[in-house]
């Protein structure tokens, strides 16, 4: 086995069980969403690595390269495919700008405060940013706000219940993966 499959097999199983039962109902989600189209691998592709980034960044507070950039990397090439069966070159184009774009808001973020967001986010953002642009710039740009205002709802929430304090350290990737789910069923809803 190639060793970066090791790496990301080795991350996911200690967490299998909740990955798989997640599988199911993302996968199909983002079958829903892509439709009859070529962009739905690089959708379910983009489910499958999500679910498993979600559970593991949400049980251990990490986001591991051995998942993040193989999925950026492969829905960046399925997404080229589709591209290319469209006849649809805007579209790579604004992906690719859309990643490099979030991937940089969150770099600086990251450099602003380190603490606040960790690098693996930062990770991660170049993928959300390849999906959210790839469905238009008004997805991206819901894709970059939803992920602060469901974070901020659920640590308010948390705060309020005497389940954290203001210091608690909360795993971001999952807000910034349903944010953008958030993005996608309301851009396939308003199809």
């Amino acid at each position: 086995m190639p060793p970066l499959l090791q790496r990301a097999r080795d991350e996911v199983v200690p967490h299998r069980r909740a990955v798989t039962w997640g599988l199911v109902p993302v996968v199909a989600w983002a079958m829903w969403v892509g439709g009859a189209s070529w962009t739905t691998p690089a959708l379910v592709v983009a489910a499958a690595a999500g679910t498993a980034l979600f559970v593991v960044d949400v049980r251990t507070h990490r986001l591991p390269d051995a998942l993040t950039l193989p999925a950026t990397v492969t829905v960046g090439a399925l997404l080229a495919l589709a591209a290319l069966a469209a006849d649809d070159g805007a579209a790579l184009a604004r992906a690719l700008a859309g990643a490099a774009a979030l991937g940089g808001l969150y770099l600086l973020l990251h450099l602003a405060h380190r603490p606040g967001l960790g690098l693996g986010d930062v990770k991660l953002a170049p993928l959300v940013g390849l999906l959210a642009a790839w469905a238009g710039w008004t997805v991206w740009w819901a894709a970059l706000v939803l992920p602060f205002v469901v974070g901020g709802v659920v640590a308010l929430g948390l705060v309020v219940a005497r389940r954290a304090t203001r210091t608690t350290a909360i795993a971001f990737g999952p807000f910034m993966l349903v944010g953008t789910a958030l993005a996608l069923t309301a851009a396939r809803l308003a199809a």
